[in-house]
Formats: structure tokens, C-alpha cells, sequence
């Protein structure tokens, strides 16, 4: 994520939505939360963030491909898509996180 921000040439505060591998396994769920706070700060809790992978599922070689076109149309039309069937978060996963239905906002 750090590679990414540098190569667009973003601060972390720029960044609007995070779709994230999101694949509800205990381990990567809290690997991926911590990340995402150690490389976006204090803004880490005001971005939202979802995996399109609760709808999808995991598509192995295409998931980066379909997660491109998703996070483009949520671009295009101002919906953070939501993580369906997200009851109970993980201890320590205490970002925020769109559970269940899409929340408009520009992205």
C-alpha cells in the first residue's frame, strides 16, 4: 500500500475507500487491519472499507481484475460497495467497515 501511495503520488489522507482482500479469515483479517492503520495513520478510521470478495468470492487469478472493475464503478458512481454478511468482526478488526448495504459517498 506504501508502493501504491508513492507511485500515485497520494498521501494516505487522499485516499477515500479501501477494497480490501477481505477473504473473513481470522489471521488476514487482523494482518490486513493492522496494515492498513500502520500505513494510513489516524485517517485509518475515517476511510471506509468493504471486500467485494463477500459477494464474488474469491476468483484467484480474475479477483484483482473484477476488484479493479467494482472499485471503478464505485468511483464512477459515488457507492462504497458493502461486505455482505458482516455480523462480528474479528477483535482488534475496528476499522470502518460497510457491512451489508452499499453507502453512498463520493470516492
Amino acid at each position: 500500500m506504501e508502493g501504491a501511495l508513492r507511485n500515485a503520488k497520494l498521501n494516505p489522507e487522499d485516499v477515500d475507500y479501501i477494497n480490501a482482500h477481505g477473504t473473513s479469515t481470522q489471521q488476514n483479517d487482523i494482518n490486513e487491519t493492522n496494515a492498513i492503520k500502520q500505513v494510513f495513520n489516524g485517517s485509518s478510521m475515517k476511510i471506509p472499507v468493504s471486500s467485494t470478495k463477500s459477494m464474488t468470492g474469491h476468483l484467484l487469478g480474475a479477483a484483482g481484475g473484477i476488484e479493479a472493475g467494482i472499485t471503478a464503478l464505485s468511483l464512477y458512481n459515488g457507492i462504497v460497495p458493502p461486505t455482505i454478511n458482516l455480523d462480528n468482526p474479528d477483535e482488534g478488526c475496528d476499522l470502518d467497515y460497510v457491512p451489508f448495504e452499499p453507502r453512498e459517498q463520493d470516492i
